[in-house]
């Protein structure tokens, strides 16, 4: 009889309770993220005492566990426990760093990303120790605590592999989740595996011009140059392709989608250029799928009401598609805006991953815990259209999976960098059976 402890979710009650918020370093200071280390150190004395923990910058956290062969290629399990702030205006109905058990749910920030995905993951490794389990291949834990400010820890850590020669067998990450419906028209749950993940570019858009009083304007302002380049770009700019996953993810959904939806799912799996258009015009997520997308997010320029700035700048985020790349981009992004007088500087920027693959052993030991932990529910392949911090490892390492081994319902969905977030306990119940499944399969 496995070993299971109870008590998961006043666990990951007191994780909430400390806001390691890693976009308010700087009002917070780094005493949450070490009461984070010294609190995993209290809940999982097998853990600590059974693997070895090295830290890597001031957050990133990597424990190893020897398997029975050493000479296999590792596995490598990775959570972040840094969250998102919160405004203190939205109406949380529960305070979001209380950490409130209550109707079988735990409530508060970071209970779906990504404390409630990091939870499963240590209590399996903490009950199969309590089972006396050694697992067929050497076991890493890689837990970050800057991946919301895009921080180094994950970089730092996979680095390390790189140094040390080790390339993961199997890594999984944060990413998609077991949900319901998946598509409007296609029935039952299914476990959305991201395979891929979408590339990361922001820019800074920037231009002078002459200042002066606002009665007698120049014909071009700064301001008005900038606004002009923003409203230059769009999504047309990118061409709109259907990776391999959607494809595959297409299919899957058409084997369980009875009449006409079910038809139309199969021949859009078969037809990847008509897909791609479809989604495009769809907009939204589908549109996201399958092409690059582009958002104005900042924009800035101006001291006064009656004074014309001199200079103006807007800030421009952008997901890059399965195929792109960060300097064909910048380049796409020069030649829309046609104006030379518009400055362009690259504030961060990472390509997007390849595409990991469904017919292999790695992809093949999800699907074996998910039909332990989750009977029934089909393994569907997609792209991940946030980053995460594996995609550090995926410059090197082949079989790279973003998936959250819990349910969340469109509302849980919404609620991530929201308010009320919320996991409920069976669902972490399930998340740690899956993670045990995974590891006792490796033999």
């Amino acid at each position: 009889m496995s070993t299971v402890r109870p008590g998961i979710a006043e666990r990951l009650s007191q994780m909430i309770q400390l806001p390691t918020v890693s976009a308010e370093l700087e009002e917070r200071g780094h005493e949450p993220f070490e009461a984070f280390v010294r609190l995993i150190a209290e809940q999982y004395p097998l853990v600590h005492e059974h693997l070895t923990l090295e830290r890597h910058t001031d957050f990133g956290l990597l424990f190893h566990w020897k398997g029975r062969d050493p000479a296999s290629d590792p596995v490598v399990l990775m959570a972040h426990y840094d969250v998102v702030p919160v405004d203190e205006s939205d109406p949380w109905t529960f305070p979001p760093f209380e950490g409130r058990i209550s109707g079988g749910s735990v409530y508060g920030r970071g209970a779906l990303d990504d404390k409630g995905p990091l939870i499963v993951v240590i209590e399996a490794v903490e009950n199969l120790l309590a089972d006396g389990v050694t697992p067929a291949r050497d076991v890493y834990l890689s837990f970050g605590g800057n991946e919301e400010t895009f921080g180094d820890a994950a970089l730092a850590i996979s680095d390390i592999f790189r140094e040390r020669g080790i390339t993961p067998w199997l890594v999984v990450d944060e990413g998609g989740a077991v949900v319901d419906s998946p598509l409007p028209f296609v029935p039952g749950s299914a476990a959305m595996i991201g395979v891929g993940e979408k590339g990361i570019v922001t820019l800074r858009l920037s231009a002078r011009g002459d200042g002066g009083h606002a009665s007698t304007p120049p014909t071009l302002t700064a301001v008005r140059r900038i606004a002009r380049a923003v409203d230059r770009l769009d999504p047309s700019m990118f061409p709109a392709r259907t990776p391999k996953a959607i494809r595959r993810m297409l299919a899957l959904f058409a084997l369980r989608t009875p009449g006409a939806a079910g038809f139309a799912l199969r021949m859009l799996s078969r037809m990847p250029a008509l897909t791609a258009r479809l989604f495009a015009r769809l907009g939204g997520e589908p549109a996201a799928l399958v092409r690059t997308t582009i958002a104005a997010t900042m924009q800035s320029g101006g001291t006064a009401a009656n004074v014309i700035p001199s200079q103006a700048s807007a800030t421009i985020n952008l997901r890059l598609a399965l195929g792109e790349s960060v300097d064909g981009t910048v380049l796409r992004v020069r030649n829309r805006i046609r104006d030379p007088l518009v400055a362009i500087e690259v504030l961060d920027g990472t390509g997007p991953s390849p595409e990991s693959a469904t017919d292999g052993a790695p992809f093949g030991l999800l699907e074996k815990a998910l039909s332990i932990s989750h009977p029934g529910v089909p393994a569907v392949p997609y792209v991940m259209m946030a980053a995460t911090d594996s995609r550090h490892f995926h410059r090197f390492s082949p079989s790279v999976y973003r998936f959250a081994p819990l349910e969340m319902s469109s509302a849980q969905r919404a609620s991530i960098h929201g308010v009320d977030e919320s996991v409920e306990i069976e669902a972490l119940v399930r998340g740690e059976r899956f993670h045990r499944a995974l590891i006792e399969q490796l033999g």
